[in-house]
């Protein structure tokens, strides 16, 4: 079909309720096929309300809307790939369940300052029927991870472009720390006599030294401050490396989350800094756990009953003397972790399941747990060492990868997008 016919095969369609004397409601009744897409279909109706719902958002917003053939053309491509994609999920087996459904509707509510209810109510004065919201958000959901799922594995970042951007001067600002910065300025004018200057060095060593033993910096700020800030407790708020007044910069840059700085002088008189809290890459220690541990499932040879009989016996012989190492060899139905004698490396919290995480904090280290059972089957676990491990550079290296990805990922999408339109069949129609 030529680009021509299909305008105004749509400007048929948009009339035709009108010509027949319904509402849109109404004209539901009456609905026919829009489009066949692969196994699906789009009907005039979703046509038709999903251009009502543009509408009302582009004049909420005051906003010029195209042509109204034009708009239906777009929302019809729109509807079509939609349908492309959920097919493509239901053969995958995405599901979105309620309940990450219902925190997903409560996400959207908070982000307008309502809660469910209120939110539900705004909805119903928009016209918008609130269980037709919620099944447009799970289309959406699985949209977006049928999306997520296809087009990340099309994206590639080698390790010499990760390595080029965190090099450059754009890289290097978007992976720098964060800095919350507390300020207070005591004034001293250009005339002061030095009588008048060297007191105000006093009481700025005096001031430092009432907050490093403990003295609220908003209170000292609001008491004593000269900048235009005092009243906000002397907070200049987060900010990145590059956006520090040059005056102490790289003093703040050296400093610890919670230090105070000596005393800066410029021509407006003593800077006192305080840096409240840092975060980001360069800020990242973490507490590792090193681990080995023996895996027995029950399985349909063995019952559950069984395993644990065989876990306990297990524990038993290590406790006798007989080598972790050998029986994790011997018996562990964890195939990435036997060969190694069940070791695991270095564990960072949250990489493991609950169960296996709650008893690995509570066993001391060089000590055998009691048997557990988590998900996956019953274990015990050796705590062979612990570390705090400065992981500054891998998530710096994460950041920076992350920030790529996302820079790849809508041109992506949209080749990807065009290769399943291409591939789908797909039959306009009125």
């Amino acid at each position: 079909m030529t680009s021509d016919a299909f305008q105004r095969m749509v400007k048929r369609l948009l009339v035709l309720p009108l010509l027949l004397g319904t509402s849109a409601l109404a004209f539901q009744e009456l609905d026919r096929v829009v489009a066949i897409v692969d196994d699906d279909v789009v009907l005039v109706s979703e046509l038709v309300e999903r251009m009502n719902y543009i509408e009302q958002q582009f004049q909420a917003n005051n906003a010029q809307l195209p042509p109204r053939d034009v708009l239906a053309s777009q929302v019809l491509e729109r509807l079509i790939l939609d349908s492309i994609q959920l097919q493509m999920g239901r053969r995958a087996g995405v599901r979105i369940s309620d309940e990450e459904l219902t925190r997903a509707v409560q996400s959207i509510a908070q982000q307008a300052g309502l809660n469910l209810d209120q939110f539900q109510q705004a909805l119903a004065q928009d016209g918008m029927n609130y269980r037709d919201f919620r099944e447009q958000i799970r289309r959406e959901m699985i949209v977006g991870r049928v999306q997520q799922n296809r087009v990340s594995d099309r994206i590639y970042i080698s390790p010499q472009e990760l390595q080029n951007f965190l090099e450059s001067p754009v890289g290097r600002a978007a992976t720098s720390d964060d800095y919350r910065v507390g300020h207070i300025l005591l004034a001293v004018s250009d005339d002061a006599s030095p009588a008048a200057a060297r007191a105000a060095e006093e009481r700025a060593n005096e001031i430092v030294r009432e907050l490093r033993q403990g003295a609220d910096f908003a209170q000292m700020a609001a008491a004593h401050s000269a900048d235009q800030r005092a009243l906000e407790g002397g907070d200049l708020g987060w900010r990145k490396a590059g956006q520090i007044p040059s005056l102490f910069a790289e003093q703040v840059l050296q400093a610890r989350a919670g230090d105070v700085l000596d005393p800066i002088r410029s021509a407006s008189g003593f800077h006192i800094v305080k840096v409240t809290d840092k975060r980001g890459a360069g800020n990242t220690v973490v507490d590792q756990t090193r681990a080995r541990h023996i895996l027995i499932q029950p399985s349909e040879i063995r019952s559950e009953v069984e395993a644990e009989n065989l876990i306990r016996e297990i524990h038993s012989r290590i406790q006798d003397g007989v080598s972790f190492d050998q029986l994790a060899r011997d018996y562990s139905d964890d195939p990435g972790s036997a060969l190694a004698g069940g070791d695991l490396g270095w564990i960072m919290s949250g990489q493991m399941v609950p169960a296996f995480e709650q008893t690995m904090g509570n066993t001391a280290t060089g000590r055998i747990s009691e048997p557990f059972r988590s998900q996956f089957g019953w274990h015990i676990l050796e705590v062979t060492d612990r570390r705090a491990q400065d992981m500054s550079t891998e998530f710096r290296e994460q950041q920076a990868m992350r920030i790529l990805r996302e820079r790849r990922f809508d041109e992506a999408l949209e080749a990807w997008l065009q290769e399943i339109r291409d591939e789908a069949y797909v039959e306009v129609r009125i």
